[in-house]
């Protein structure tokens, strides 16, 4: 095992066992004897994930003597992480006292994430593709009355991830893994300017747990596009860190920023593209290519001509941003979200002209770490598409226009600072756009 996953999973606190590697999926029954000794398994999958996984899961279960409950298979079409299939999956996990194999990806593990812990009981993982950074992650993100939420629960008590199982599934799962775990290069950035800025200070382990490592986990697409199943091994093996290091912080700030913002709010409105909803990763990797152009900008700053009394002169009050945020919230699913989210995060003048003041004093040294820290756009969008990563926004079923719309709502949508919330306090959002948006920019806008 990768020396850095071994110390993480030393000090993880939720998930004590996990196998990484190429055609190890025997070793399902070892793991869940050492775990969970003289109990019965139960396997959790959709028809899909039964064929690749699930069965051959219960005929070695079979063969090593493991007694097993009758396997709980969702044939829902379109089934997805939202409540009712929680309740569908808890109702019958109360039958009885077996411990689930979830056989499956972000949304079989996240529906048997909530339901065992409703129930009072772990479970195991059995992932089957590369596809998200969920898998260890403390909490479990599902659609409840119209809103894509996080709910507090622990992660799995073990995990497994056959890499030649993940390199066959479809590509455009892996695609998806690989633009979640994309996100952690602005999200890191984030962090950063949230530290510089006073406001979140970064916890220096959790930090290298997701950072140390990731660009080179990012760098074979090509692999990854081959279905090599030993490329398959750095990307898995970033994403379950990224999971450990949001169980060692209990946030998912380590691994999620401006580029998760865009996701949720498109979970919101019920995005859909061809009749679907769009995967959480591509969502999020248009999200991260959006927050890397927004670098950009911040980057070419000249920070000198920065006026911070003119910036806290035309910072609105607390009442006039929760008056915008209702009003651009109104009919819609969540009307009170962008008021409850401005609220918690709002910064009184004063609070604001130390924060740019910070920035503006520090900002050589906090432009090193974030160049050191970020991928140019277009390399990112290189990347993407080596991989098979959308770059464009209407691959995921938003138009230009309502992109740039996305930038406002979404830093409205979450109380998370982030380079969003760095715009707006320095006036430059809108300008940052125009550009952005512009004929020489990554997505002109036409009249």
């Amino acid at each position: 095992m990768n020396p850095q996953v071994e110390k993480a999973l030393q000090r993880a606190d939720e998930t004590k066992a996990l196998i990484i590697g190429v055609d190890i999926l025997e070793k399902i029954t070892e793991l869940f004897t050492n775990q969970f000794p003289e109990k019965k398994a139960v396997i959790v999958a959709d028809t899909n994930t039964w064929s690749v996984a699930g069965e051959k899961v219960a005929r070695f279960l079979e063969t090593a003597g493991i007694q097993q409950e009758k396997p709980f298979i969702f044939d829902a079409e379109g089934l997805y992480a939202e409540w009712k299939y929680v309740e569908m999956l808890e109702q019958s996990l109360k039958q009885h006292d077996a411990i689930p194999i979830a056989c499956g990806s972000g949304t079989i593990n996240d529906l048997t994430k909530l339901a065992t812990f409703h129930l009072g009981r772990r479970y195991l993982l059995c992932g089957t593709a590369a596809s998200m950074d969920g898998y260890t992650a403390f909490g479990a993100s599902i659609t409840f009355e119209g809103k894509k939420q996080t709910f507090s629960c622990p992660a799995p008590q073990a995990a497994l991830v056959d890499t030649r199982i993940a390199g066959a599934a479809d590509l455009a799962m892996t695609a998806s893994g690989y633009a979640d775990l994309y996100a952690k290069i602005p999200a890191g950035a984030d962090w950063i300017l949230a530290d510089a800025l006073g406001i979140e200070e970064i916890n220096s382990y959790v930090w290298d747990v997701v950072q140390d490592g990731l660009q080179n986990a990012l760098s074979n697409p090509e692999g990854l596009a081959a279905r090599d199943p030993k490329a398959f091994e750095p990307l898995v093996e970033g994403l379950i860190l990224s999971g450990f290091a949001m169980q060692a912080g209990k946030t998912s700030r380590p691994a999620s920023g401006a580029e998760h913002q865009f996701s949720h709010l498109w979970d919101m409105e019920h995005l859909t593209v061809n009749g679907s909803s769009p995967s959480h990763g591509f969502k999020v990797g248009i999200g991260t290519i959006c927050s890397l152009a927004l670098y950009e900008c911040l980057l070419k700053t000249d920070m000198e001509q920065l006026d911070i009394e003119a910036c806290v002169a035309a910072w609105p009050t607390l009442e006039q941003q929760r008056k915008t945020a209702e009003e651009m919230f109104a009919n819609t699913d969540f009307p009170d979200l962008g008021v409850t989210e401005i609220t918690a995060k709002y910064s009184t003048p004063e609070q604001l002209r130390s924060q740019l003041t910070a920035l503006k004093e520090n900002w050589e040294k906090i432009r090193e770490r974030l160049k050191k820290q970020l991928i140019p756009v277009q390399e990112a969008r290189r990347q993407f598409t080596v991989i098979g990563a959308p770059t464009e926004p209407e691959e995921v079923g938003v138009s230009r226009s309502r992109l740039r719309k996305s930038f406002i709502r979404a830093q409205h949508a979450r109380r998370r600072f982030t380079i969003l919330d760095l715009a707006i306090r320095m006036g430059c959002l809108e300008k940052w756009l125009d550009s952005i948006f512009s004929k020489d920019g990554l997505w002109e806008i036409k009249d």
